[in-house]
């Protein structure tokens, strides 16, 4: 699959502009894969704008990236405000194929230094995975790049392409140059970094988009401070090797994560029923899993998704304790099956 990560200037409220610069580099450079940095459609500092240049999946600035996308025949990934509901703002990852679109809403707000996304969006609450005619792709956002429960997740659920668009500012160049190899390393996949470039408001963005190996290893990267791209035959047959030789996925423990779900709660165990779910899902976790009914109670749902992130799940409050796995098949699980 050939990738091009692009490190360009958006102009702030523009969105015209901003889809024309898009087409632009489309042009410059037949790919399989375009990558453009966080906020592109509009400029990271919108501030009280962001609620009026927000859209949803039917917005107008959508509709013309896809049909950039259908004419090229290529998917392309940008950031944007989403506009969830009526006045409910996500920073979002946009992935537009030729067959449809797919949202990833940022998990991780940053909210210190120069950054006040708090003020603005509302922050996302889960790690999708996006089908690809070449490969499974996982989107992430600047800041969420530094917590590795995230990645690692969304490599568990089969990406094989990280994704991470950025407005990083000069000032925070050395945390990601150091964290972006670590997490292709830890999760033996390959790592695109996209980066805005050029001033907004004081903030200097340093562009220096780059990929990583699932080794680790810098292939390619962008000039820094200006208006760049770089292209890239990825190769993904080089995931079996690296998996192989250094098997981070198959050794990952899931009771860890359930750990870190009690150290965040401040629980010291896992509760009974989050524990029953675990166990039925490991019931069916081999299946391709359309839509879960849960009996039982939210707990048990927990469970059961910590296996199979299955995004139709519906909860149906009972003392009886049971799923059903529905997809190409259907299996019921009971309590007492486990």
């Amino acid at each position: 699959m050939k990738v091009c990560i692009v490190n360009a200037n958006p102009e702030i409220g523009d969105k015209k502009s901003n889809i024309k610069k898009i087409k632009e580099y489309i042009k410059k450079e037949k790919a399989d894969l375009y990558i453009f940095g966080e906020m592109f459609l509009t400029g990271y500092i919108c501030r009280e704008e962001v609620f009026s240049l927000a859209e949803n999946e039917k917005g107008n600035s959508i509709k013309e990236i896809s049909k950039i996308s259908k004419e090229n025949n290529c998917n392309i990934i940008f950031g944007m405000p989403f506009e969830g509901r009526r006045g409910i703002v996500y920073n979002a990852g946009v992935l537009v194929k030729p067959n449809g679109i797919n949202i990833y809403k940022k998990n991780f707000l940053a909210n210190f230094g120069p950054f006040e996304e708090k003020f603005y969006f509302k922050q996302g609450m889960d790690l999708p995975v996006f089908e690809t005619k070449h490969c499974k792709i996982g989107i992430c956002i600047c800041y969420d790049i530094f917590f590795p429960e995230l990645i690692k997740g969304m490599v568990l659920k089969g990406a094989d392409l990280i994704a991470c668009i950025s407005a990083s500012p000069s000032i925070t160049k050395i945390y990601f140059e150091k964290v972006l190899p670590a997490r292709a390393i830890e999760n033996t996949v390959y790592v695109a970094y996209s980066n805005l470039v050029g001033e907004e408001n004081g903030l200097v963005f340093w562009g220096g988009s780059q990929l990583y190996s699932p080794k680790g290893d810098l292939l390619a990267r962008t000039k820094e401070y200006k208006e760049d791209y770089i292209t890239y035959d990825i190769d993904f047959s080089m995931l079996k090797e690296a998996r192989i030789a250094r098997p981070t996925l198959r050794d990952t423990k899931p009771d860890i994560f359930l750990d870190l779900y009690n150290a965040s709660k401040e629980k010291k165990v896992f509760n009974r029923d989050v524990k029953i779910g675990i166990k039925m899902a490991e019931k069916a976790k081999n299946m391709h899993i359309k839509e879960i009914d849960v009996y039982g109670n939210e707990d048990v749902a927990f469970g059961i998704k910590l296996i199979i992130p299955c995004e139709r799940i519906n909860i149906f409050n009972s003392e009886k304790i049971k799923a059903v796995f529905k997809g190409e098949e259907k299996i019921e699980v009971k309590e007492e099956d486990i």
